[in-house]
């Protein structure tokens, strides 16, 4: 009786290991898709805010946004904790008041699922557009 038991447990670890060798992966890519959404979503805000704050700058404040390159690095400026350059925002004049767009190449830390290739696709562009009346 005793031997019937030890052996049961015997099969249940292997049973145990095998379920965690499947549920692992789906867990992992579930965290980190929670992961690199965040960041998206974070990026985006951040981006948001630049572009706002540039567009804002421009119509009211003439002496430190006068021109349009000064709006760009007003702009890179309000980008905390991105990498951007001045290059990824333009400023306008528009229908609807001064106009600031603002792009931005986004990488995924995890691969999309039904790639052929792993990491071959895996950049967005997040653009935000801003319009202030002057």
């Amino acid at each position: 009786m005793r031997r019937l038991r030890s052996r049961k447990r015997l099969a249940d670890r292997g049973n145990v290991a095998i379920e965690y060798g499947l549920v692992l992966p789906v867990f992992l890519l579930f965290v980190l898709g929670i992961i690199d959404t965040g960041r998206l979503l974070w990026t985006y805000t951040t981006m948001s805010h630049a572009v706002d704050a540039a567009a804002r700058c421009g119509a009211v404040n003439s002496t430190l946004c006068g021109t349009a390159s000064a709006i760009t690095s007003y702009a890179v400026t309000q980008a905390y904790g991105l990498n951007v350059s001045s290059d990824a925002f333009a400023a306008a004049a528009a229908a609807c008041g001064l106009q600031v767009n603002g792009t931005y190449p986004f990488t995924f830390i995890i691969p999309w699922i039904g790639t052929t290739t792993p990491f071959a696709n895996n950049t967005i562009s997040i653009s935000v557009t801003a319009c202030y009346p002057s």
